[in-house]
């Protein structure tokens, strides 16, 4: 079987260059993949189940790139074990053009098909390639484009300028967040004015001597405690009114 063709993909070809050895992308194109696991810089295994006509075969196979020249292209060599249904065995090169912010793919395949694969005929098999082929090209330019997109959606996200923490990065460290500081309340003038005068005059009062100079009369102990209390909740509620407000 031998089977030639080319594709546009909207992308630059270092980006199809990188998509093309990416074990992920591949896994995710290859119809019928069931696994893509790379052995090293060159070699990959993998697992696929293909329907050729009324054969439908489990392959387990391997994968060896040869000739590579980024991001200019490559050789590919394989060959896979379908069990009863037969094996399957081929090569292909892939070379990559730039055209402007695109590339064309192009592909040159040649394979060899044994057991009852090969029972089917050179058209049914030859059928099944192309819709394989078709298959997994429509998927890479769409993976690609996804990626692509997400990629720019990121870089576009404007920062933060706000100087504080976005509410995911506080979600992030456990919720926490920077509290600003409340108003004070309305009228606080005029209270504090109040709080203030009631000070004094319980300083006065606490002034025992003076106080009873002003009034001319002695104080009793009782009534200088009164006015010690009094003293100290004025102060309080000064350092109070002077905080900024929790309620």
């Amino acid at each position: 079987m031998d089977m030639t063709g080319e594709r546009r993909i909207p992308a630059r070809r270092e980006v199809v260059w990188r998509a093309l050895n990416d074990p992920e992308v591949l896994r995710a194109c290859i119809p019928g993949c069931q696994a893509l696991d790379k052995v090293s810089e060159t070699e990959l295994t993998a697992l696929a189940v293909v329907k050729v006509g009324p054969i439908s075969a489990r392959f387990q196979g391997a994968v060896t790139l040869c000739d590579l020249d980024p991001p200019n292209g490559y050789r590919i060599v394989g060959e896979g074990q379908g069990g009863v249904a037969g094996h399957a065995r081929g090569e292909a090169v892939v070379r990559l053009d730039a055209d402007g912010d695109e590339t064309i793919l192009g592909y040159e395949v040649k394979a060899q098909v044994g057991g009852k694969l090969a029972q089917l005929g050179g058209r049914m098999i030859d059928a099944t390639a192309r819709t394989l082929a078709a298959s997994f090209f429509q998927s890479f330019a769409a993976e690609i484009e996804r990626r692509e997109s997400a990629a720019s959606g990121a870089a576009a996200e404007p920062p933060n300028v706000s100087g504080h923490a976005p509410a995911s990065a506080a979600a992030a460290s456990g919720g926490s967040s920077i509290a600003r500081p409340q108003p004070y309340r309305r009228n606080g003038g005029l209270l504090i004015a109040a709080g203030a005068a009631g000070a004094v005059l319980g300083a006065l009062w606490c002034s025992a001597g003076r106080l009873s100079e002003v009034l001319g009369t002695p104080l009793s102990p009782d009534v200088q405690s009164v006015g010690r209390l009094l003293a100290v909740g004025a102060i309080g509620y000064l350092l109070g009114r002077r905080s900024p407000s929790t309620g």
